[in-house]
């Protein structure tokens, strides 16, 4: 007797067991069935649309404090171009041509202008957002021409230029 209910606690358990697997399988099938692909039950994917900020022809100011930033953008093909001036208080003022791109709402270019009778350059770069264009600043090459890294441009200068009607 002892033989037979050893035997039938075997074949319990493994009525027990094969029981699980097949529970945990049919979930398992259950579950991919639900996370079907749009693509194979014919279903619209509404795709998301990322709307990237728009650059304008014509200028963005900052004027306040006696300090004066002025970019007068031109175009905004590839490349943008524009003309930058800074008249900072109690500085020299500079005035130039700005060539560059606008990629992912960030305007990075080359300044180009006349300081103390001498022509310069430099990378410049802008934050655009809200119709305000906010001037990065970063760790600059030897030379103080370029940044060393543009995704470490640190966009919070506390004078945004905001999009104005050019006035001379």
């Amino acid at each position: 007797m002892t033989h037979c209910k050893h035997r039938n606690l075997n074949i319990t358990n493994q009525l027990i067991v094969l029981l699980t697997l097949l529970v945990v399988a049919f979930v398992s099938c259950k579950e991919k069935e639900e996370k079907t692909d749009h693509w194979a039950t014919g279903e619209p994917i509404e795709e998301e649309i990322v709307s990237s900020p728009i650059l304008e022809i014509g200028c963005y100011q900052y004027n306040e404090n006696d300090d004066f930033i002025n970019l007068e953008i031109t175009n905004t093909e590839h490349p943008v171009t524009g003309n930058l001036t800074y008249a900072y208080s109690q500085k020299d003022k500079n005035t130039g041509t700005f060539t560059g791109e606008l990629t992912n709402g960030k305007l990075i270019g080359t300044y180009t202008f006349q300081s103390e009778g001498r022509d310069s350059k430099r990378q410049v770069a802008f934050l655009l957002h809200n119709h305000q264009l906010t001037e990065g600043y970063g760790e600059l090459s030897e030379d103080g021409t370029m940044f060393k890294d543009l995704e470490a441009i640190n966009y919070n200068s506390p004078m945004p230029l905001t999009k104005t009607d050019c006035t001379d």
